[in-house]
């Protein structure tokens, strides 16, 4: 059972997920700061709010005897956020490493296909193949250069 759970623990899957929740433990931390110190400063000086809420509002609701309380406010303030951060993300994040990734990727050479799909039957075949090995059709060859 040790030997089980060794293999298990060393599995490149298990190492990755922990590498990668060590890193969005320390991403989220630069992001929040970015935001709470860079980002939440310019709102701030666009609305003249210093509070940091975007929107105060509440809305009251007696019903039979209760009274409910419901901060709309607090809500969209906290949607404005996660938008906020989800744009310094994309923006600062995930546009620079697309681009970085397409530039790496443009003089990779695209491989032509080994294999091919059978008309008849829809299995997959070697491309080099006259006659399909599943339904035996007979298939048109295509002439190697």
């Amino acid at each position: 059972m040790l030997k089980d759970f060794k293999k298990f623990i060393l599995r490149g899957n298990v190492v990755d997920l922990a590498v990668a929740v060590v890193v969005g433990a320390a991403f989220n931390s630069v992001i929040t700061g970015l935001v709470k110190d860079f980002i939440t400063p310019l709102i701030q000086g666009v609305t003249g709010k210093s509070d940091g809420k975007a929107v105060q509002g509440v809305f009251h609701l007696d019903i039979i005897n209760k009274h409910f309380t419901f901060n709309w406010g607090d809500l969209v303030s906290v949607m404005l956020s996660f938008l906020i951060i989800a744009g310094v993300v994309f923006f600062l994040v995930v546009q620079p490493i697309n681009k970085l990734q397409a530039r790496a990727n443009r003089n990779k050479t695209v491989e032509e296909p080994t294999e091919k799909k059978c008309p008849e039957c829809l299995s997959t075949i070697p491309k080099a193949a006259a006659r399909c090995a599943f339904c035996t059709a007979k298939l048109s060859v295509a002439k190697a250069k």
